[in-house]
């Protein structure tokens, strides 16, 4: 059975990206470019997709394995950059033979989907070459379309452009073919140099299709799907675009989200979700049904379950936020931070690698690090799990129904058991029995009369530091 197998080109360095991350690995909604001519490619019904590389082909090689595991994607090397013509070359000498159909794209095209590719190669089915264009109002810098009789007849690099006829013309490439594998084999291997860089020009096999008799058919896209990217400006421009997409597609799902909020691509959301302005969801956020993210919280792969409120300008990474949870504002809910049902974080709270009980609280101004703290119990306002010894890292458990009193500070690794009291201001540096009340305070002193003769004393002090 003859199948389709997509060649993506991703071996360019990207000079004008000014960066040492290679242009493809550059993320647009958290996902790099790459990702999504693959998954496009995919999702339009390619059997195996053939990612060529070149220019930082370790850090493309590396997120391929991550993100498509057992997926019928690899990679190609293209040692010496000779233009896109040797590019797709090296990518067939991976194609299999089985293959009916080729289908090209760059690697930089983030905004084009799997029904603009499925477009393209539906018209092999009256063709043997088709090619995705569009028109602009301004086609500088783009391949133009040469037709003669209303049928497509060659490309024409920008640079290598003729006359003022090619200069009028407005549609130009898109940088996406459909070609069946033997003309594309045929056509690569035809391929000369004839342009002022001395590079293959991929283009030029829509001109060898022509000479040789093949039916080459067109297919006009938007020029939004078409987007690609070669520097920052168009980078941000493409990116724009995709968090629109996204936060459309959520609205139309039953989320409500303000203006201003910016939504990772591979974010999940539930209905009667609600997002504030200024939210930043990143990484595999999951947001479940009736929750909220308020004013300007930024979560990174947080599980946020029903019901749940984050309360405004909260930070949470790759932590939990369990039904029914309240926290902030202004918490931060560091990795491995798992936040019970009906658990309160208040504001000016931290937390790492804590695990926080249904209906615990820690309402105020505290930092738990390393610790697993039960149901129903209570932290108050400064108190500090002393986690950390200079060298390592200690546990703290508190049982359930514990209370502890604000200021207070727990010295790892110590254990409280339940419906214990720390009292206000104690430091607590060995275990506390359940149900024990543990205080340690220097014992208080009152002195008679003495607060006038103090302030006296003071006084002089400051008076004598004036002269």
């Amino acid at each position: 059975m003859e199948t389709t197998t997509a060649i993506i080109l991703a071996a360019g360095h990207g000079t004008r990206m000014v960066s040492t991350l290679q242009k493809v690995m550059h993320p647009v909604c958290g996902v790099p470019m790459v990702g999504y001519a693959v998954r496009a490619a995919l999702e339009a019904g390619c059997a195996d997709v053939v990612v060529v590389v070149g220019h930082g082909r370790g850090q493309v090689e590396e997120y391929l394995a991550e993100a498509f595991p057992g997926a019928a994607v690899r990679a190609a090397v293209q040692a010496v950059q000779r233009g896109t013509g040797d590019a797709a070359s090296v990518g067939l000498e991976a194609v299999r033979e089985t293959s009916g159909s080729v289908l090209i794209l760059n690697g930089d095209v983030p905004l084009v989907t799997a029904v603009e590719l499925r477009l393209v190669v539906s018209e092999l089915s009256n063709a043997e070459l088709s090619l995705a264009t569009c028109v602009v109002e301004d086609p500088t810098g783009y391949g133009r379309i040469l037709r003669k009789a209303g049928r497509v007849t060659e490309i024409r690099e920008h640079r290598d452009l003729r006359g003022d006829g090619d200069q009028c013309v407005c549609e130009v490439n898109g940088g996406i073919y459909a070609v069946k594998f033997a003309l594309l084999r045929q056509a690569l291997a035809a391929l000369v140099p004839q342009n002022a860089q001395g590079e293959l020009y991929l283009t030029d096999i829509v001109g060898h299709a022509t000479t040789v008799g093949a039916r080459v058919e067109a297919v006009t896209l938007g020029a939004d799907a078409l987007a690609g990217v070669n520097d920052r400006e168009q980078l941000n421009a493409v990116e724009q675009g995709m968090y629109e997409r996204v936060a459309r597609r959520w609205r139309l799902a039953g989320v409500t989200i303000r203006p201003g909020v910016r939504i990772d691509a591979n974010v999940h959301l539930e209905p009667d979700v609600t997002l504030e302005s200024g939210v930043v969801l990143r990484g595999h956020t999951r947001v479940a049904r009736g929750a909220t993210a308020d004013v300007g919280c930024v979560l990174t792969d947080v599980d946020v379950r029903e019901g749940a409120v984050v309360k405004p300008y909260c930070v949470a990474t790759r932590s939990s936020i369990g039904p029914g949870a309240q926290v902030g504002p202004f918490s931060h809910l560091r990795k491995d931070s798992q936040i019970g049902e009906n658990a309160h974080v208040g504001n000016f709270v931290e937390t790492k690698k804590t695990r926080l009980g249904p209906g615990a609280k820690a309402n105020h101004l505290a930092y738990l690090g390393d610790s697993v703290i039960g149901e129903r119990t209570n932290i108050g306002a400064g108190t500090i799990l002393c986690n950390y010894d200079g060298f390592q890292k200690h546990t703290t458990c508190i049982g359930p129904d514990v209370f502890v009193g604000s200021d207070s500070q727990v010295v790892a690794p110590v254990t409280i058991g339940a419906g214990a009291y720390i009292a206000t201001g104690t430091t607590v540096t060995h275990d506390v029995p359940a149900g024990a009340l543990a205080i340690g305070r220097v014992p208080q002193q009152n002195k008679d009369g003495y607060a006038e003769k103090l302030r006296a004393r003071l006084k002089s002090a400051k008076d004598a530091g004036k002269t």
